[in-house]
Parts: C-alpha cells; structure tokens; sequence
C-alpha cells in the first residue's frame, strides 16, 4: 500500500471519528485532522511524481 494511501485511510477515520463526535469542539477538531491527513496524501503524491502541484493563481497587484 501506498503511503498516499494510508494517509487517506487515516483522514476517513477522522470522518468516522467526527460523525461520532460529542460537541462541536471534538467534531471540528476531527474534520482539520482529516483535511490535514488528505494534504498530506496529496503532497505524498506529488513527492512520488504520481501528481501534478496544482499552481494558486497569482494575486493581482493592487490598484488594477
């Protein structure tokens, strides 16, 4: 198994563990904890040349 792959597997049992959650604060703090896992999926991906990095838009200058 891909390392990609047990990150995502990490990021859908925060999932679980949020849908499961007791209170705002254990749910929000499970659903970063997931979205955390997912990044780190697909920068791994990207570190083993499986991805493309996905470029941000450049902000405009100030004033146009």
């Amino acid at each position: 198994m891909k390392q990609s792959d047990l990150f995502r597997e990490n990021a859908d049992n925060c999932l679980h563990l949020a849908e499961r959650a007791e209170g705002d604060p254990a749910f929000r703090r499970y659903r970063r904890m997931a979205e955390g896992w997912r990044a780190l999926a697909v920068e791994q991906d990207w570190l083993d040349g499986e991805a493309v990095p996905m470029l941000e838009p450049r902000a405009k200058p100030t004033g146009e």
